[in-house]
């Protein structure tokens, strides 16, 4: 379903065995548009693209797990397209790329006339990012809608997390539009940050070690997909 702004859209798809979310960001000016993460059926995104003319220029990694890479070579013959990644997730992944577009936090991205933020928003792997465009975030595994990504798989560091989602609970605006990696979600595939806050039991903690806690001994034995909200009150009784 798409998204639509002033200067660009927002197109989803859910993709894979995994329910992953695949997304291409449209710039309507220029047609041009940077796809998120290309991997399972790819084809389908990319069918989508040469059907409304629609020129692919960049590829965004918002991390190099293989459930959001697998369809990386295959964008790659159909697009002459830019990846873009960060310094971090490169060195992690190791992988040969031919040219990458490696970033810091912060950078910028041009899409035609649209702006893309890159974020470093660590935990779920060393250089895990999210890209901020207009009010819309595609957080990857960082971020899902009342969850958030393991750390307990290679590179994953749960302090990161509770410091990257502190952060972002912060900075972000309640109208930011989550647009995560996976659609574990029981109803919308969206959600704010503002209601992110109140349902999130990842962004219930403020002390690091009862974060560590529930995301590693307690969230696995006691919730399963789909995530529905979780009050604070039932966060915290959790890990005690």
């Amino acid at each position: 379903m798409p998204d639509d702004h002033d200067t660009y859209i927002i197109h989803s798809m859910e993709l894979g065995p995994m329910e992953n979310f695949i997304y291409l960001i449209q710039d309507l000016a220029t047609n041009t548009a940077a796809i998120v993460d290309p991997a399972w059926e790819v084809d389908e995104m990319l069918n989508f693209a040469d059907s409304k003319g629609i020129q692919i220029t960049d590829i965004l990694l918002t991390h190099s797990h293989h459930d959001h890479i697998n369809g990386l070579q295959q964008t790659l013959e159909h697009s002459d397209a830019k990846v873009h990644l960060l310094k971090p997730e490169a060195k992690f992944w190791g992988a040969e790329l031919s040219k990458p577009v490696l970033h810091h936090g912060a950078d910028q991205i041009a899409l035609g006339n649209s702006q893309i933020n890159v974020l470093h928003t660590p935990g779920h792997t060393p250089g895990s990012a999210c890209y901020q465009i207009g009010d819309d975030l595609i957080a990857g595994d960082t971020l899902f809608v009342f969850g958030c990504g393991r750390c307990d798989l290679a590179g994953g560091d749960p302090e990161e997390m509770f410091q990257t989602l502190k952060k972002m609970k912060t900075e972000l605006p309640g109208s930011t539009v989550i647009h995560p990696g996976h659609n574990y979600a029981p109803q919308a595939p969206t959600s704010t940050m503002e209601h992110q806050c109140q349902g999130n039991p990842f962004l219930h903690f403020d002390k690091s070690e009862d974060f560590v806690k529930y995301r590693m001994q307690v969230h696995d034995k006691i919730r399963d997909t789909p995530y529905d909200a979780v009050s604070r009150e039932e966060a915290l009784e959790a890990v005690k």
